[in-house]
């Protein structure tokens, strides 16, 4: 019976572990993607109850050579972001008073989340220079209201479907616009910051769709990839930020990484699983920071519990204009090519956005 339940086991994470590798953007098939800790986990535990408790027959042999070739092909994704892989942001070990520095919170609320005192009581505690918050409609806009007065500008895009956005910002924003980059009811903001001395970075949070199983996720990869030929044509210091809806090892933020040329300052130290924040066995990165080479790691610590399915991230960065970093590769003329064609599908399209009745 142990062969028959450990071979079972191995099969399905042997399954889940190739699924992945299929070039089809289809939620179906990119769902696979989130559960790699879990594969690995469950091949683990294939592995070690087989040989601790299981005899070598030729069923239990196979159920472990399945779970080894599963572990072995989730940890080439997921090996980047722990500390057995070189950093590829630059830790900044320099004088924080000579260089401008940047704070962001990013906090995906959950609209039906109406423990509104939690993430105030966050944002006092961590008094973010920028603070992103994701899913918020007019409740949490007026809410959150009070205890963002003491920042300098404030950006509300309050809807009802669970794709709002807030941005406050401490610093002057020498420009900022609201962008619906695809789709009229999912907003993006991208604003010009001014920092202390007069340097600007430009700073785009988003929020896409998320992937479901019965659709496509055109929608999704779409915008993530316009962020990145956006971020690409920028001369400016970059930060992108926000729930991409996708994690960071997946063939989509992969791509945007290497056509926008931006960083990822997980890489090197850990995978900060953001959600889902009620269940710590269904975890996984889907809360983002990028940013161009200008900048070096101060800090990065996903926060507590506000009652949300996401924990809130806190970043910190040093504009030091220096490049310590090690850079992403180059976009190949496959990636020009498939976020182009992307990106003309679903502008062409014309389809409300997944997740809107969820709340």
């Amino acid at each position: 019976m142990i062969d028959i339940i450990l071979g079972g086991l191995a099969a399905v994470c042997l399954v889940a572990s190739l699924v992945p590798l299929l070039p089809f953007g289809h939620g179906l098939v990119r769902s696979f993607d989130f559960g790699r800790l879990q594969v690995i986990g469950v091949s683990a535990s294939v592995i070690i109850v087989a040989v601790l408790f299981g005899s070598l027959t030729p069923p239990l042999i196979a159920a472990v050579i399945m779970a080894g070739v599963a572990s072995a092909i989730q940890l080439v994704y997921v090996v980047r972001f722990t500390p057995l892989w070189p950093v590829q942001t630059a830790s900044f070990a320099g004088d924080s008073d000579a260089v401008p520095m940047i704070s962001v919170l990013a906090c995906n609320v959950k609209q039906g989340n109406r423990d509104y005192q939690r993430v105030i009581d966050l944002v006092r505690d961590t008094e973010p220079d920028i603070a992103v918050f994701m899913e918020t409609d007019q409740a949490w806009a007026d809410a959150l209201r009070p205890c963002l007065s003491g920042y300098r500008e404030r950006i509300e895009q309050p809807q009802q479907d669970s794709y709002g956005m807030i941005l406050a910002s401490r610093f002057p924003l020498a420009a900022h616009e609201v962008q619906f980059l695809l789709n009229e009811e999912v907003p993006s903001i991208f604003c010009l910051v001014e920092l202390p001395g007069g340097r600007r970075v430009r700073l785009i949070a988003l929020h896409p769709e998320p992937p479901l199983p019965n659709r496509d996720t055109l929608g999704r990869d779409a915008e993530i990839l316009i962020v990145a030929k956006k971020a690409r044509g920028e001369n400016l210091p970059v930060i992108v930020t926000g729930d991409l809806n996708d994690v960071a090892w997946s063939r989509t933020t992969r791509r945007f990484l290497r056509i926008s040329g931006l960083l990822d300052p997980r890489q090197g130290r850990g995978m900060f699983n953001s959600f889902d924040a009620r269940y710590w066995f269904l975890r996984w990165p889907l809360d983002h920071i990028f940013h161009s080479h200008h900048f070096e790691l101060v800090s990065l610590a996903r926060q507590r519990f506000v009652g949300s399915d996401h924990f809130p991230m806190f970043y910190r960065l040093a504009l030091t204009g220096t490049d310590h970093n090690d850079p992403p590769p180059e976009p190949s003329s496959d990636d020009i090519a498939e976020a182009d064609e992307a990106i003309k599908v679903e502008a062409s399209r014309d389809r409300p956005p997944a997740g809107t009745d969820w709340e």
